[in-house]
Parts: structure tokens; C-alpha cells; sequence
């Protein structure tokens, strides 16, 4: 084999290889994840804590209520043994459901001051879709927020997006979403704790 062939072959086997190092390197940035929380945290998992509304700010209906699905098992396997649900929300001197979201939060907040829930979880969904296209990839966003019901002061939130595989369903990749934005929110039951 002459010099020149195999200065071929070496040059074939570079670009090969640069080839191969940028397809992984899309493929590891196609299921990319952007967060931003709050410092460690802990909190009193033996106080009594209120799951708030989860405003849905994308255009699939009832995202809000299946994040707070996934959200409130998350926390019961995190360490929170009890946490009260919300009731729905009613338009007042009505038996139709409160549709708007800051009235909702409101009469939730209120229900929870009555309850005797110290603390309350909330947050928001940003995006819960499928994107277009040929893949389909699923795409979430959205944010998750403690707070102290009498005062209504927030103590901790934190905010991400995460797109997923094409073969993932966005429950899927909501659920890997919200693992990673309560990573820095502790659950202990007792002292050292807000």
C-alpha cells in the first residue's frame, strides 16, 4: 500500500470519527434539560401541607391536574405522608367549575388557611406537548413553588424545561422534570427544618 492511500484511508477515518462524535453529541443535546432552584432546602415533612393548584399555562387541557399527580407522589416518596388535596375550586354563587387560575390559587390559599396546613406546594405548567415534526419529541416546562399558607410568602421554587426521545411520552419526561427541580428541596420529619 502506497503513502498516499494510506493518508487516504487516515483522513477517511478522521472525518469518520468526527462524524461519529457529532451525531452522539446531538443525540445527548436532544434530550436536553434547563433548571434553575433555589438553595437547599428543608422542610418539615411532619407539618401539615397543602397541595395548591398547578396553573396551566400551556394549551393542553388539564396539564396543571396531571403535573399535581405526578408531583404529589414524588413528595409522598420523598418523605411527605400527608398532604391535603384542594378541593375544586367552584365560581362563587355557583355550582360551575373556577376557571380562572389566579381565582382558583386564591380560593385555595383561603381553603388551606381553614385547613391548619402550615405549608402548601403550587407551581405552574409552562409547556406539556408533543413538538412537530417527524420524532414528536415530547416537551415540558414548568416551575414548582413552597410557600407558607398564612402568609402567602414563597420559601423555595424552582423552575426547568425538559424535551425528551421520541419513543418517551411527556408524563415521562414531566416526571424526570420534576425529580430533578425537587432535588434541592429536602423533606425530614422534625427538627432542622422549616
Amino acid at each position: 500500500m502506497s503513502t498516499g492511500q494510506k493518508s487516504h484511508r487516515a483522513s477517511i477515518g478522521a472525518m469518520f470519527a468526527r462524524c461519529t462524535c457529532m451525531l452522539f453529541c446531538a443525540a445527548v443535546l436532544a434530550g436536553c434539560a434547563v433548571m434553575d432552584a433555589g438553595s437547599k432546602t428543608a422542610f418539615d415533612g411532619s407539618k401539615p401541607w397543602a397541595l395548591l393548584p398547578m396553573q396551566n399555562h400551556s394549551d393542553s387541557p388539564q396539564a396543571g391536574e396531571s403535573a399535581e399527580a405526578i408531583l404529589t407522589t414524588l413528595l409522598q416518596i420523598r418523605g411527605l405522608a400527608a398532604m391535603q388535596r384542594y378541593p375544586a375550586p367552584m365560581k362563587p354563587g355557583s355550582m360551575l367549575p373556577q376557571l380562572d387560575e389566579r381565582a382558583r390559587y386564591e380560593q385555595s390559599l383561603e381553603w388551606a388557611r381553614g385547613s391548619g396546613a402550615r405549608l402548601g406546594i403550587t407551581g405552574s405548567v409552562d409547556e406539556w406537548r408533543y413538538k412537530s415534526g417527524m420524532t414528536k419529541e415530547p416537551a415540558v416546562g414548568m416551575s414548582v413553588q413552597v410557600v407558607d399558607i398564612e402568609t402567602g410568602r414563597v420559601l423555595w421554587s424552582a423552575t426547568g424545561a425538559r424535551g425528551g426521545w421520541g419513543r418517551e411520552t411527556v408524563s415521562g419526561t414531566a416526571h424526570k422534570l420534576l425529580q430533578d427541580l425537587l432535588a434541592n428541596m429536602e423533606i425530614r420529619n422534625g427538627a432542622h427544618a422549616n
